[in-house]
């Protein structure tokens, strides 16, 4: 089975990518950084890098409401 051809190929593609980005777009803005940056983890070894940056950040404190 290959991925790489076909519009199987393109479909399983997207869903890793979706797979990848929502998670960081839901975690980014908690650690104070755009939701758009999570868009770096589709480039390969990107995830990776966010993975490093959120580890190493504090988180912002919640609004005592």
């Amino acid at each position: 089975m290959t991925y790489g051809t076909g519009f199987s190929g393109v479909l399983v593609m997207l869903v890793m990518a979706v797979l990848l980005v929502v998670p960081f777009w839901k975690l980014l803005p908690k650690f104070g950084y755009s939701s758009w940056i999570s868009l770096v983890a589709i480039i390969p070894l990107g995830a990776l890098v966010l993975i490093w940056i959120l580890a190493f950040s504090e988180p912002k404190p919640r609004n005592a409401a």
